[in-house]
C-alpha cells in the first residue's frame, strides 16, 4: 500500500529542505575560510576554494529543484556570503581567520562566481520559457 504526499506535505519538506540548504552554504563558507590557509610544505594550496565553488554549485543546484524559483535558488549563495562575511570580522582580540592577501580574494571569486553564472542561467532559461509560453498564446 502506498500513500501519496499531498502537497501540503510535500511543501513542508521542501521548505524543511531548503532550510537545509542554507545552512549547509553557511557550514561551506565557515569550512572554507578554516581550512584556506592549508600549506604543502612552504607551498600554499587553498584547495577549500575550489572546493567551495563547486559545493556552492551543488547547492544552488538542489535549491533551484527543491525551491519555486531563481530567488529561492540563490539564499544558499547569499548564507555563504554571510558566512564568509562573519569571518572577515575580527574578533575582540582583533584575531581574523581570513588572512590578507590572495587567499581570500581567490576564495571570494571562486565561491561566488560560478554559482552566480549558474544562477542566471536558470534566470535566462526562465525567461526563455516565459517568453515561449506567451509566444504561443
Amino acid at each position: 500500500m502506498t500513500i501519496a504526499a499531498t502537497d501540503s506535505e510535500r511543501g513542508i519538506v521542501d521548505r524543511l529542505l531548503l532550510a537545509l540548504l542554507v545552512f549547509d552554504g553557511f557550514l561551506t563558507a565557515l569550512l572554507a575560510v578554516l581550512f584556506l590557509p592549508v600549506h604543502v610544505g612552504s607551498v600554499a594550496m587553498p584547495v577549500s576554494a575550489l572546493l567551495a565553488g563547486v559545493v556552492n554549485v551543488l547547492l544552488v543546484w538542489c535549491a533551484r529543484s527543491v525551491g519555486s524559483g531563481v530567488g529561492q535558488a540563490s539564499w544558499p549563495l547569499v548564507a555563504w556570503f554571510v558566512g564568509f562575511l562573519v569571518c572577515l570580522v575580527g574578533g575582540p582580540g582583533g584575531d581574523r581567520l581570513l588572512p590578507a592577501d590572495w587567499r581570500t580574494l581567490l576564495l571570494l571569486a571562486v565561491g561566488l562566481l560560478p554559482a552566480i553564472v549558474v544562477l542566471f542561467k536558470f534566470g535566462a532559461d526562465a525567461a526563455v520559457t516565459r517568453g515561449q509560453a506567451a509566444r504561443i498564446r
